[in-house]
């Protein structure tokens, strides 16, 4: 006779708190029951090496559900190592207590165990999930090499009732009296084929075992030698199908699969129409076992740069799905990584919160981080086109990496590649830039801005140009976020060419460039103050400069301050940025300057003086791709000097 026992440690209340807080999806029972079979199932193929009177009991692992629509129930069966009354007790009896830890441990402490033991549920709970969508759960089981069976039931109240059971062979049936169907709550229809279908295509589709259920299919009737009659009637048939794959194509060796698999894998994880344009795969030991199978997809989907959209490896635990988008495992900047990662270390209840907080998950992601800038280094010097394709679809989110993971900047750096004024159409890496640099030239230089043709076009390079000394043309948003935080690469530092001063040539033509520049400087000194003393709500500083051979001026910043660039991103994201007084840099070869000077010199209350100086500086804010901030007076200005030019 059954007799009525409280759970050792905890009551309902506690049961409710594991049950609805570390499962949020109601599917994730059936993920755990199947587990906890195929647990089973290792279990006693372990055990009997150990013990040969378990060995004739060894036959085909299966794991059986079937599912009653009528009496709505569900049940997962198995002819595994099964429990004993014992059993039952130490782990039906008392939550969060997991048999598969204790045999682990037992493993542990066996010696001359040449098998692991790829055990799952270990963290105790898994079983429990089944409250969650039953009213009742009834345990029917019988211990293999044991004679007596034994049936365990709770509604999970803080009690169970335990007694002695009429199951014939060794293994464990689980059966749940489904509650009623309630879509707000997510509990569905678990007796239904394709629900059932969906769920062990999702979590279990690797696990090693056949999940096997009867599936009824109307036939026409046969005749005797299994021919289709013609006038027969349609028949009801009931066969066994297998749900899941089994074939965990990560766990293979990779010589074993062929490419086409791979690409089959890949469109089936991620639904891409396209084969990926790179794979990468590795197996770990040591601390932390694990498996990854990523791939680089060949172009970027649209929500790549939509924050909340989905990014991540999926996480599987011996082969059993835990959760999709995975985004401990990888940092943001690599979110166009596809793939699994399956753990040997993890327990199969993880929750996002214990991610977080995991050794095993810091050192896989760090293997994941570089195994993956490793692939791309080799793919950058060993197939350059097949980069470049890359770089043009993800460098730009790739790029972000230079200030988010600040660990890895010595291996981020040698891959992103650059616009640069050495070609119109070759991309060129750091490494590249510094083969090519000038004898004597000490930085690599770079200037940032809106696109392409925009920065080419500044006059901050002309001096550049002149001296035939490469640029590196910086485009992308994110560029205005990560050079601040690089400063050199293989002891060579990165020189805006926008700020500070500019410190060109030889030690004999730096020094006669200084004296010519100081000569110009007295000799337009007065001019120089009345442009200053005109300008000075918006420059910091009138000066001349060398960085000009064409343009007759430019604005410049300091070395540390915010570009315009910078600026407008940071106002359109609706934050407050302090208003910088810029440099205003002239040609003192220019012979808009000259004329200015003679002008006057000629009568410094000029009033056509001030609309020049408000001319010089709206042509430097043009100049650089900036905004004017009175465009219609500007115009009006240039309006002005154009009549009085073509009036003589």
């Amino acid at each position: 006779m059954a007799r009525t026992y409280k759970f050792q440690t905890q009551a309902r209340e506690l049961l409710d708190l594991m049950v609805y807080s570390v499962y949020s999806n109601k599917d994730i029972f059936l993920r755990e029951l199947i587990s906890n079979a195929s647990d089973a199932l290792d279990k006693l193929r372990l055990e009997s090496m150990r013990n040969d009177d378990l060995k004739p009991l060894v036959g085909a692992p299966e794991i059986h559900l079937s599912a009653d629509s009528k009496g709505r129930t569900l049940s997962v069966s198995d002819n595994g190592i099964g429990m004993n009354e014992e059993d039952l007790k130490a782990f039906l009896g008392t939550i969060a207590k997991s048999g598969s830890r204790e045999f682990v441990n037992l493993l542990k402490e066996a010696k001359g165990s040449q098998e692991q033991a790829e055990l799952i549920g270990q963290f105790g709970v898994g079983f429990y999930s089944s409250f969650m969508v039953a009213d009742r759960v009834v345990v029917e089981t019988k211990k293999a090499g044991e004679e007596q069976a034994w049936t365990w039931e709770s509604t999970g109240d803080g009690t169970y009732l335990l007694g002695k059971g009429e199951r014939g062979e060794h293994g464990t049936t689980v059966t749940l009296h489904l509650k009623d169907v309630d879509d707000e709550s997510g509990i569905r229809d678990f007796t239904q084929e394709w629900v059932l279908r969906e769920i062990v295509g999702k979590y279990s589709d690797f696990v090693p075992h056949p999940i096997i259920l009867p599936i009824e299919r109307q036939e026409m009737a046969k005749d005797e030698e299994g021919n289709p009659m013609e006038d027969g009637e349609p028949v009801t048939v009931v066969k066994a199908e297998t749900l899941n794959s089994m074939k965990a194509i990560w766990t293979r060796p990779e010589k074993d699969v062929t490419e086409e698999e791979f690409n089959d894998f890949y469109k089936h994880l991620t639904h891409d129409f396209q084969d990926p344009m790179l794979r990468i795969s590795s197996k770990a030991e040591g601390m932390s076992e694990h498996r990854m199978l990523l791939f680089v997809p060949t172009k970027a989907p649209y929500d790549l740069f939509y924050r909340e959209a989905e990014h991540g490896v999926d996480l599987y635990i011996r082969r059993v799905f835990i959760m999709h988008d995975c985004k401990e495992l990888l940092p943001f900047y690599l979110r166009f990584i596809k793939g699994v990662v399956d753990s040997e270390d993890l327990p199969l209840n993880i929750s996002r919160e214990i991610l977080q907080q995991d050794r095993h998950i810091s050192i896989i992601r760090k293997n994941v981080i570089r195994k993956v800038l490793g692939a791309l280094k080799t793919t950058l010097e060993e197939d350059r086109k097949k980069y470049e394709t890359f770089w043009a679809q993800f460098g730009p989110v790739f790029k972000e990496g230079l200030f988010q993971d600040h660990a890895n900047n010595k291996d981020l750096l040698p891959l992103v590649l650059f616009d640069s004024t050495h070609s119109a159409t070759e991309k060129t890496t750091l490494a590249e830039y510094i083969e090519r640099m000038k004898e004597g030239q000490e930085a690599i230089y770079y200037l940032t801005g809106k696109n392409r043709q925009a920065i080419e076009s500044s006059p901050h390079l002309e001096s550049f140009k002149a001296r035939g000394i490469e640029v590196l043309l910086l485009s992308d948003a994110v560029d205005e976020l990560w050079v601040p935080s690089v400063h050199e690469f293989q002891e060579k530092p990165l020189s805006s060419v926008g700020k500070g001063t500019v410190d060109l040539g030889s030690e004999e033509e730096k020094k006669k460039e200084e004296e010519e520049l100081k000569e110009k400087q007295t000799q337009f000194k007065s001019l120089l103050e009345f442009l200053q003393k005109t300008l000075d709500d918006r420059v910091k500083e009138v000066r001349f400069s060398t960085r000009l051979t064409e343009s007759p001026s430019c604005l410049v910043g300091e070395t540390y301050d915010m570009t315009p660039q910078l600026e407008q991103m940071m106002k359109a994201m609706g934050q407050d940025v302090p208003v910088a007084k810029r440099i205003l840099e002239l040609n003192p070869s220019h012979p808009i300057l000259e004329h200015l000077e003679k002008r006057y010199q000629a009568n410094a209350e000029d009033p056509d003086l001030s609309d020049a100086a408000e001319l010089l500086f709206g042509q430097a804010v043009l100049a650089e791709g900036g905004q004017l901030p009175d465009p219609g007076e500007f115009a009006r200005r240039l309006s002005k000097w154009m009549l009085k030019a073509m009036e003589g």
